[in-house]
């Protein structure tokens, strides 16, 4: 039985990878700024409400770089190496939040995005001491949290909203 439940999640998890690089290529296609709504945010908050802990970590981390193996967007440097730590933050603090504290869906949501974007900005800061990136930390949270607010209310609406029919509608079992 256990084995199942593993391969479930290994499912939702590679669906929600495909479903990233799907929005953000989709995005990056049509010219729809990225870093306004935050298409790659969207599966991985909701990885973070479906998936144990490590999936959602795993997932957070590997979307970034698997979208610039195969779009080249993010840049690889610094801008995938700061997503890798920001999205692996987001799924991991989402689902600790969610999965194991039992907090509602919103609110694991706004923690886990202050958690994402206080790593983001630490990240920040550590390439540009040992890297030289020519970013200021303080900066560049706050220029992603202000550019990226319409993606912020769209995740803070429809993510709980998905989350809600999935566990109504689907015989996925959250509290596992």
């Amino acid at each position: 039985m256990q084995e199942i439940y593993h391969t479930k999640k290994i499912v939702i998890g590679g669906t929600l990878l495909a479903l990233g690089i799907i929005m953000v290529n989709t995005f990056h296609s049509t010219g729809i700024p990225g870093n306004i709504f935050l298409p790659m945010h969207i599966p991985i908050f909701l990885g973070g409400l479906l998936l144990p802990p490590y999936l959602a970590l795993i997932l957070g981390m590997v979307m970034p770089l698997c979208n610039t193996i195969i779009s080249g967007m993010p840049s690889l440097f610094p801008m995938a190496i700061i997503m890798v730590f920001e999205l692996g933050t987001y799924g991991l603090i989402a689902s600790i939040l969610y999965r194991k504290m039992k907090m509602p869906a919103v609110i694991s949501l706004i923690i886990s995005m202050i958690c994402g974007r206080i790593i983001a900005g630490l990240a920040v800061f550590l390439l540009s001491i040992f890297f030289a990136v020519k970013l200021n930390p303080v900066t560049f949270v706050i220029g992603g949290i202000t550019t990226g607010i319409p993606g912020i209310i769209i995740q803070l609406v429809l993510i709980p909203s998905l989350i809600y029919a999935i566990k109504r509608y689907t015989t996925i079992d959250l509290d596992e």
